[in-house]
């Protein structure tokens, strides 16, 4: 169990800095693709409150989010806002791949299609996809990574 609700706390993680890294994609995406923005940016805040619940369901207390995060790298304009969207789906992949491994029944086939939504999101970013999402760094992984974790102090994390 406690596997479990470590990989839908990891999951939280990532959905808090994913929801941040989209209100940076929005503010420097070009017009032609702001409502494919915002339209992640609102399925990521659903998704994000559904796991709150889902953390207090199985008895623990949602981590928060951090004041801010990291970018992996400078985002100045449109083309490095596209890349940005692109990884922030891909890191949520890995997560999602993550919950996949450590549950059972409707919880793992949720999770499944989440692993494909931000896969499918991530290609029709970056216009290009990869062979397994979720996996390419996960083969010698014992638990789950949390891609988006707020850092230990709590005021700033990384995507």
């Amino acid at each position: 169990m406690k596997k479990l609700v470590d990989a839908v706390q990891a999951a939280l993680a990532a959905e808090h800095a994913t929801v941040y890294g989209y209100g940076v994609v929005g503010g420097r995406i070009d017009s032609s693709r702001q409502d494919e923005a915002r339209s992640a940016y609102d399925a990521h805040r659903a998704r994000r409150d559904a796991l709150r619940r889902e953390v207090r369901d199985l008895g623990g207390e949602p981590e928060p989010a951090a004041a801010a995060y990291a970018l992996p790298f400078a985002v100045p304009d449109s083309a490095a806002a596209v890349r940005l969207a692109a990884e922030l789906e891909d890191r949520l992949a890995g997560v999602y791949a993550d919950l996949v491994r450590v549950s059972e029944g409707a919880r793992r086939r949720e999770a499944a299609a989440l692993l494909s939504e931000a896969a499918v999101r991530s290609v029709r970013w970056r216009r290009t996809g990869v062979a397994f999402p979720g996996l390419s760094e996960r083969s010698g992984s014992d638990g789950p990574v949390p891609s988006g974790s707020p850092s230990p102090g709590g005021t700033s994390g990384s995507l």
